[in-house]
């Protein structure tokens, strides 16, 4: 299985971005999603993260009401569309599939990670 996020670039504060992630193949219909990113200097952090059938999302407290994720199945894609960002917000965003249906946030539910997209939010 391979992973291909893009969508990153350099946005300004209070600007958008949608990040997509291709999977290779088709994925059981077992497995969720999950989108995390790593700072400069800092540990990677879960981001969001969905179902298999999309139809439940969990975000980490401080992107909430702000970063939206979806899915389509049938192209074999997630999105994770970002909304009001602000510096805080820089980092490589990885998109990655899970061993279990709902994602989650724990890192080591993920067993296929992709390789990273730059988001820059200058201020």
């Amino acid at each position: 299985v391979q992973l291909q996020a893009s969508g990153g670039g350099l946005v300004q504060a209070g600007g958008s971005l949608r990040l997509s992630c291709a999977v290779s193949r088709r994925t059981s219909s077992n497995n969720g999603m999950g989108w995390f990113r790593q700072a400069p200097g800092k540990d990677r952090e879960f981001v969001g993260s969905i179902n298999w059938r999309g139809g439940s999302t969990i975000y980490a407290d401080n992107v909430q009401g702000r970063f939206t994720i979806s899915r389509d199945n049938a192209k074999n894609t997630v999105y994770l569309q970002m909304n009001s960002l602000n510096a805080e917000d820089t980092a490589v965003y990885y998109c990655a599939v899970s061993r279990s249906s709902y994602g989650g946030r724990d890192m080591s539910n993920y067993n296929y990670w992709g390789q990273g997209t730059q988001v820059t939010v200058s201020s």
